[in-house]
């Protein structure tokens, strides 16, 4: 066991405070990460305040870590001292179902291992990224290509997979329309990774107060959903919207501005629960659906898919894009312990 500094919440809804945790010693297919950032996501508000249920206390949040291989354990063959590598929301998983062969680890049957609130495969709970350390067993570690800042790439570790599996399983691209709600931490990723896929992309949002940086992230159009003229002027328009909000919403209303056949995909998840009128599923023959982050394959393809059109925007003389952090930073700064 190893004693690494970290943040820890040590009860519900407490502050987070500095404090000391123990990483499992680096066994045979383990890498051991120096954690360089920890992107902050909403669910670690979530799950510190119970929003979602009970929790594991002390909890140390964090699932989006990007840092630098330290050790490896003998067995380790994909990566080695030195390398840029990520962490997600998931860090085990049985391996032995259907989901799991099939690189769907985060829909394991017998229950994928969270990076951190989860109980490990040897019954120890897990602890997560904001700390200066992390121990993960090789096959859910991912590589962070050279061309992807780390911290960048952090965020995409959660907010990113979260956006880009939906838009790809429903085929965002040329030719789709496509409209995010919400211009959160998700909501940005996710108008950022829809406009890099080639789709025609919307923005609805409360208000029009962020409609200068939707429109700098790469949307083509946004609008307010407080005006109840927007759901007359778009009626219709979309073959997918993503909704990234973590408040209800009322879905009859939005379901009524997909065209026939379109998709509600919903990846935020809301404390309370939501409801709907089926006629508005049944007119226009849509589809309301849910997606959970993505598996250790497709997350690695989205940071490939970062680091490429990073780089060609540089090979084009393009301006550097807007940051895609939502909030990152090296916590053991703040720990006092180093940079």
């Amino acid at each position: 066991m190893t004693t690494v500094a970290a943040y820890a919440a040590p009860a519900p809804k407490a502050p987070l405070e500095c404090t000391t945790i123990e990483r499992r010693a680096v066994r045979e297919f383990d890498v051991l990460i120096d954690i360089k950032f920890a992107g902050i996501c909403h669910t670690d508000l979530h799950l510190v305040r119970e929003g979602w249920g009970e929790a594991i206390f002390p909890l140390v949040p964090g699932h989006e870590i990007a840092g630098v291989v330290s050790e490896v354990g003998p067995g380790v063959t994909k990566y080695q001292v030195g390398d840029r590598v990520g962490v997600g929301c998931i860090v085990d998983s049985y391996r032995e179902c259907d989901n799991c062969k099939a690189g769907q680890e985060q829909h394991c049957v017998r229950g994928a291992v969270q990076t951190y609130n989860g109980i490990g495969r040897d019954g120890e709970p897990t602890y997560g990224g904001y700390a200066t350390h992390v121990v993960v067993d090789e096959n859910f570690v991912v590589r962070i290509p050279d061309g992807l800042p780390l911290d960048a790439a952090a965020p995409m570790l959660c907010a990113g997979i979260t956006t880009y599996a939906p838009l790809k399983q429903w085929g965002a691209g040329p030719g789709k329309k496509v409209a995010v709600v919400g211009l959160g931490g998700l909501g940005h990723v996710g108008v950022k990774i829809a406009h890099a896929l080639g789709a025609e992309v919307a923005v609805l949002s409360q208000s029009l107060r962020k409609k200068d940086d939707g429109l700098k992230l790469g949307a083509d159009h946004y609008y307010a959903t407080s005006d109840p003229k927007t759901f007359e002027e778009v009626a219709g328009s979309f073959d997918l919207i993503v909704s990234t909000a973590s408040a209800p919403l009322d879905l009859s209303a939005y379901l009524s501005l997909l065209k026939t056949g379109g998709a509600l995909v919903n990846v935020g998840v809301p404390e309370e629960p939501i409801t709907f009128h089926p006629f508005a599923l049944i007119g226009g023959n849509k589809i309301l659906a849910g997606s959970m982050i993505g598996g250790i394959p497709k997350t690695q393809e989205l940071l490939d898919f970062c680091a490429e059109h990073a780089s060609a925007r540089r090979s084009s003389g393009s301006p550097p894009p807007r940051s895609t952090r939502r909030t990152s930073g090296c916590w053991r700064a703040m720990c006092g312990t180093g940079s």
